[in-house]
Parts: structure tokens; C-alpha cells; sequence
């Protein structure tokens, strides 16, 4: 497996594999591998002859106050997880080299990203845009893969794509889950065994959620009180937002119909984590 740190070295190794009439897949990572990431990686694998794993934490979508420095980090188990689910190539260049001096150019999708993470998380979305619009330029895969626990930031991605007519494909993939419905998450090791335990709730809401839709509830409110009150019962629970969008333009909703997303981002101390499931109604 090659290690690439400079937009040279990804771009030769990408130019070598087209030569050699390969498809290129990309996964984009902040690293400390979990089993979601290994998922879109054997994904990306059957689909991809060639498979590149980008691996960086991009500093233009923390805020001042989040965990930027704490985000965790193990480049060699990285690297070791990687290669043993066949990836051929890591990207993992420095923030000079993704940010050099004099940097000043953003990309930004409007409408959608106002909104849920966007709207408790300012400019968190244009430094998400614009890392992987940056990656999807010096990779040029064919597709990229993105798992849905991040279901506004896949769909915001799509839109790009879209929009920009950048000549590949989205492909998403579903949220992978720990066995007691936790979502995979690499800020999962900051919670202490209380924390970890109430987390479950962020799963059982969102299964509440369905339940009461198969049911036959569609009032959006008291389909988002069902979630709240379940939540607002665990242990250290703060709410940052319980939402039920339409989907893919991210409309609040009175009453649910088509296809909808249930959203949500909950902190247990300092550990902000978020989940969601779509429906078809």
C-alpha cells in the first residue's frame, strides 16, 4: 500500500492506475478507522480497481471551541486496517499542503447547510465543501463513498457534485452500528461506560420515531416530541436538536409525506454525537 503526502505523489499514483485502465475509487477520512470506515473501504474495493483512502482532519470545519486537537488519531493502526481490507493507496497530506499560504478560496453550498449541524456548527459545512471538493480534484475518482450517519453532510455533498457537474458518483452507504444500536463513531472512545450505556437512546429514538410512522403518525411535532421525551429521560442527555426534514432539500416539515430524514445531535459532556434514519412515507 503506497502512503502519498503531496498533491504530486496522489496525482502520479492516480495517472499511473488510468494508464493502466483502472477505476478510481476514493474514501474520504479523518482517520482512527472504525468498522464504517472499513465498510465504504470493501465497498469501494468491489467497485474500484484502484482505492484510495484519504486520511485528514481538516481544520476548516472544526469551530474554535470544538475538538480539533483532541480529535483522535493512530496513523499506524490506521494504516494497518486500511491495508488489510486491500486499499492500494493513502492520502494523508499535511495542512500546509492542503492550505498553503495565501489560501483564500471556499466552496459553499447554500440552502441546506443553514440548518441542523450547520445551524449550531457556522462554517462547518463550506470547510466540509471545500476539503473534499480539494480531494475530488486531485484524486478525480470515479466514485467516492460516504457512509449516512452523516446524512446532511452526504446530501450536501451530492448537491455539489450536482451542482458543479463534477463527473463522478456519490455513492452512500448505510450507517454501520455497534450492537446495541450505537452508530460507529470515532468520538465514541470519548464517552466513560455511564455516557456509552444512555448513548443508546440517540438508536431507540429514531426507532420510536419509525415505529410510531408505521403506526400511522405524520404530525411532525408529535412525532419529534416521541424522540424528545426519550431522550431528554437518559442520563447527561443535552439536546442540541431533534429534526424531521424532507429529503434531498432539507425542508422543515408540519406534516411528513415522501421521503424524510429524522435527525438528531446530542452531547454526553463534551461529546457531541449525532445519528438519523430516512424513510419513505
Amino acid at each position: 500500500m503506497l502512503i502519498c503526502r503531496t498533491g504530486a505523489e496522489i496525482r502520479d499514483f492516480v495517472r499511473q492506475a488510468r494508464a493502466a485502465g483502472k477505476t478510481v475509487g476514493l474514501v474520504p477520512t479523518m482517520g482512527y478507522f472504525h468498522e464504517g470506515h472499513l465498510s465504504l473501504m470493501r465497498e469501494a474495493r468491489k467497485s474500484c480497481a484502484a482505492v484510495v483512502v484519504s486520511l485528514y482532519v481538516n481544520p476548516m470545519q472544526f469551530g474554535p471551541r470544538e475538538d480539533l486537537a483532541r480529535y483522535p488519531k493512530d496513523f499506524g493502526r490506521d494504516c494497518a486496517m486500511a491495508r488489510q481490507v486491500g486499499v492500494d493507496a493513502i492520502f494523508a497530506p499535511s495542512d500546509r499542503e492542503m492550505y498553503p499560504d495565501g489560501f483564500s478560496t471556499c466552496v459553499e453550498v447554500t440552502g441546506m447547510t443553514d440548518k441542523l449541524c450547520g445551524l449550531s456548527r457556522p462554517g462547518h459545512f463550506r470547510g466540509v465543501t471545500t476539503v473534499v471538493a480539494k480531494l475530488f480534484n486531485l484524486v478525480t475518482p470515479d466514485q467516492a463513498f460516504f457512509g449516512r450517519k452523516d446524512a446532511q453532510q452526504a446530501l450536501v455533498i451530492e448537491r455539489m457534485v450536482r451542482d458543479l457537474n463534477m463527473g463522478l458518483e456519490v455513492v452512500t452507504l448505510p450507517t454501520v452500528r455497534e450492537e446495541d444500536g450505537l452508530a460507529m463513531s470515532s468520538r465514541n472512545i470519548y464517552l466513560d461506560p455511564g455516557q456509552r450505556r444512555e448513548a443508546t437512546v440517540l438508536y431507540r429514538s429514531l426507532r420510536a420515531f419509525r415505529e410510531a410512522v408505521k403506526r400511522g403518525e405524520r404530525d411532525a411535532g408529535r412525532l419529534r416530541g416521541i424522540m424528545v421525551d426519550m431522550i431528554a429521560g437518559a442520563r447527561g442527555a443535552g439536546i442540541e436538536y431533534v429534526e424531521i426534514l424532507s429529503v434531498p432539500d432539507l425542508q422543515p416539515l408540519e406534516v411528513i409525506n415522501g421521503r424524510v430524514v429524522a435527525a438528531l445531535a446530542v452531547r454526553f459532556g463534551k461529546t457531541r454525537l449525532i445519528d438519523n434514519t430516512v424513510m419513505e412515507v
